[in-house]
């Protein structure tokens, strides 16, 4: 079913005056809208780039992969649509769960088109109470993604960035940060520029910095900028998964996700390497916590597990809980998006991740109390 377009206009987005500040901001240059497709192994093998991993793509590549999608995409046997579309992108997905399963206020700093896909992606935070106050409209395209979900629920994205509507280094103000407490940031070399006046404006403000490291690809290809930024001493909080680890420190003899932890840990206050069905690891000042991954959830999708780890993860920080227990509501929650297709939790999968946190004697936010004494 299409979304139906209606014109979007900056006093609907920007509202009337700037609400309290939000506890948490998530920086993502462009809105971003994500076309999730179930697809068979020999589709990806037709795909430009490695399985498994996310890099940019051109507008050309983006519209034949989705010519393609069309014809090829295969229905499960759990889920009769085989093309799914929702506001997307790393960063939304982690605000959005913040927001809608923790009850964690929670603000978008970027750019959005005035087009379909920013409607649908305006409509779709909105709804979840994200603040919007500091999305800025322009004229032009919002960013795509296609995200190819396989038989075992591994995904490859490919987004489409190159030619959407960005927010610019020089539009950030110290009154979009003023008051927060984090920043959530996703590395790319394509917005450095902006991640950097961003982080140095958030530093002027006393705003925490986390930065996810994005995907395997961005990592190999774009390590030196990465590395730099690391040891700028400007990074709090950072998240990698195992593959992203290993190619932080590829060059070193048996560099496991320990010792990329150790790396992380001596440029971040809290460093943390997850490890998919093996949980994670963490590490803060000397504390090291091995954390195993939570409940037994049906992995039909992987698509937005990191992003919805690191909500957890960023929930307890917020809450002031140890070390242990930030991984243990970051399992939960990341386990819970893999339970369906695409980064947006069903109230179903929410209830699931309350009664995982409740099972491991973890607290519950107060908009999952209601669910829990059912």
């Amino acid at each position: 079913m299409g979304v139906e377009f209606r014109h979007i206009n900056n006093d609907e987005i920007n509202g009337a005056d700037a609400a309290d500040a939000p506890v948490v901001l998530g920086l993502q240059p462009s809105a971003l809208v994500d076309h999730v497709a179930r697809v068979d192994l020999s589709f990806l093998s037709r795909i430009h780039g490695e399985a498994g991993g996310s890099f940019p793509v051109a507008d050309e590549e983006l519209k034949m992969i989705l010519d393609e999608v069309n014809v090829h995409t295969f229905a499960s046997l759990d889920n009769a649509s085989p093309l799914k579309t929702i506001a997307g992108g790393s960063v939304a997905n982690t605000i959005r769960g913040l927001a809608a399963g923790f009850g964690v206020t929670c603000g978008i700093i970027g750019a959005c088109g005035n087009d379909e896909q920013g409607n649908l992606f305006v409509d779709n935070m909105s709804s979840y109470k994200v603040d919007l106050f500091r999305l800025r409209l322009k004229n032009g395209p919002t960013a795509q993604c296609v995200c190819l979900v396989d038989e075992l629920g591994n995904r490859t994205m490919r987004p489409c960035l190159s030619s959407a509507v960005k927010v610019q280094a020089n539009e950030l103000t110290r009154k979009d940060f003023k008051g927060s407490k984090w920043l959530v940031l996703r590395y790319a070399v394509q917005n450095l520029e902006v991640i950097h006046a961003a982080i140095m404006i958030a530093k002027q403000e006393g705003v925490s910095v986390s930065l996810d490291l994005a995907s395997f690809e961005m990592v190999r290809k774009f390590r030196s900028p990465l590395v730099q930024l690391l040891e700028s001493g400007s990074i709090d909080l950072c998240f990698a998964n195992e593959d992203e680890a290993a190619e932080l420190l590829r060059s070193e003899d048996n560099a496991g996700p320990e010792v990329a932890l150790e790396f992380l840990a001596e440029h971040c206050q809290w460093a943390v390497v997850t490890l998919g069905p093996k949980g994670c690891i963490a590490k803060h000042g000397k504390e090291v916590v091995r954390v195993p991954a939570m409940g037994e959830a049906k992995a039909i999708d992987a698509t937005g597990a990191g992003d919805l780890f690191a909500c957890g993860f960023l929930y307890g920080l917020v809450k002031g809980l140890s070390l242990e227990e930030c991984c243990r509501v970051g399992s939960c929650s990341g386990g819970s998006v893999t339970r369906d297709l695409g980064g947006e939790l069903t109230s179903e999968n929410w209830q699931w991740m309350y009664k995982q946190m409740q099972t491991k004697g973890l607290p519950i936010p107060e908009v999952g109390k209601f669910c829990t004494a059912k």
